[in-house]
């Protein structure tokens, strides 16, 4: 990734930084879904320069990363975020510092989202004890902790649009080598890594 540009959510007393992440990501993955390049995969990576943050987890900072300047300049982001103008303050591309020797990767992570359902189910399988079946799904509820985005999904079903609320669970991790891959349509990527500054 040699190109970069920067987008900073601006919350106020109407719109918290959770509200913003939500509209703003919404938005983001739309684009990516329209300039994609192959079925779910995008040329676009989002990172998170601020992940970690004290005050949000995902901080107030979103930047869009690409091979070639040309790539963010037809993603027309302002286009995209022209709704939440008063929200989101874009900074022109950039290269990325030559510097740069440090590397992250932002991927989705997925998790059981009804725990006792869960548990129910394995201890029927099983015959353990309920409170066995859920100390083995313990650790989904520490993992769980991670950063998250509350996201819609519009897909279309049989020609039926089924709308659907979730949380698109983001898992960073700092890393001291690039590493090649795909990114998905929501710039994320299971093993591909970003420049970290």
């Amino acid at each position: 990734m040699k190109y970069y540009l920067d987008i900073t959510l601006l919350p106020d007393a109407e719109a918290n930084l959770g509200f913003l992440w939500q509209k703003v990501y919404q938005q983001l993955h739309l684009a990516l879904v329209e300039n994609k390049i192959a079925e779910n995969q995008s040329a676009i990576a989002i990172s998170f320069p601020k992940y970690g943050d004290k005050v949000f987890p995902l901080g107030d900072k979103v930047r869009l990363l690409a091979n070639e300047e040309e790539q963010l300049k037809q993603l027309n982001i302002e286009k995209w975020l022209s709704r939440l103008t008063d929200y989101t303050h874009s900074k022109s591309i950039k290269e990325v510092p030559k510097t740069v020797n440090q590397f992250a990767c932002f991927k989705r992570k997925q998790f059981k989202s009804n725990l006792i359902k869960e548990a129910t189910r394995r201890a029927k399988h099983t015959g353990e004890s309920l409170e066995v079946a859920m100390e083995h799904f313990k650790h989904y509820q520490a993992e769980s902790s991670l950063a998250f985005i509350n996201m819609t999904s519009l897909s279309m079903e049989g020609g039926i649009s089924k709308n659907r609320n979730f949380k698109l669970f983001i898992e960073g991790k700092n890393l001291e080598e690039q590493v090649q891959g795909v990114f998905n349509c929501y710039g994320l990527s299971k093993d591909a890594t970003v420049p970290w500054f």
